[in-house]
């Protein structure tokens, strides 16, 4: 899952990437809220960590002109400022969730799965497919009794593809949600992760589930 950080401390936003990344999350840091939320109107994040208090522009507004610029990203507030009022600007203006700081990372990491998991059918800290399961918590993965050893960004991008079942995704989308804002749409990255993750996770099991669509990508499932 791709995460844009908006966020002027630089230290503050360093540790954040780095616990983010730590956990297999696509991580992109800005430090003014111009430039982040012309970047996340763009459509291609999944989560919003937004400080309040930025130099440039108020987060209250920038959150708010996302909604209307039609983003659907789940936005975390992040602040110091932590009275009833300032939380209910923060929700009105389209926020989906308030974090006061300091904080624990463990807890941003809770609030962030939390919002991943909004609107679907199950809350479950597992993600399964036929016999495949990924721990999104402890980030392990095992297919049948098998466990299987993954890095942490063949975990991302398993989980990327568990996600979105029986579509077919293009190295682009892929690159996108998976890598950060430097992935190259030239790059074969995407090619060399795809082949690692098959020899883990799919190579001498009886049904093979990730499956390369010619010209267009890879589809994740079990073919008809």
């Amino acid at each position: 899952m791709r995460v844009m950080v908006i966020e002027d401390n630089p230290k503050m936003a360093a540790a954040i990437e780095k616990g983010l990344r730590e956990h297999g999350l696509a991580v992109d840091v800005v430090h003014s809220g111009y430039e982040g939320e012309d970047l996340v109107a763009q459509g291609m994040y999944d989560v919003v960590l937004l400080d309040l208090m930025l130099p440039d522009r108020d987060g209250v507004e920038v959150c708010r002109n996302l909604r209307r610029r039609g983003s659907t990203a789940k936005i975390l507030m992040l602040t110091a400022l932590s009275s009833t009022d300032d939380k209910v600007h923060g929700l009105d203006a389209g926020a989906d969730d308030y974090l006061a700081k300091p904080f624990e990372f463990e807890e941003l990491l809770a609030r962030i799965r939390a919002l991943l998991r909004r609107g679907e059918a199950s809350e479950s800290r597992y993600l399964r497919y036929n016999d495949l399961e990924l721990d999104l918590y402890s980030r392990r993965a095992k297919r049948g009794t098998e466990s299987i050893t993954l890095s942490t960004k063949e975990f991302a991008l398993l989980e990327y593809l568990m996600r979105n079942p029986n579509r077919v995704l293009t190295r682009t989308q892929i690159g996108e949600k998976v890598w950060d804002i430097n992935f190259l749409p030239t790059s074969n990255v995407v090619d060399v992760y795809i082949s690692s993750l098959r020899r883990k996770a799919d190579y001498g099991f009886s049904t093979p589930l990730i499956h390369t669509v010619k010209g267009m990508g890879y589809r994740f499932g079990v073919l008809d």
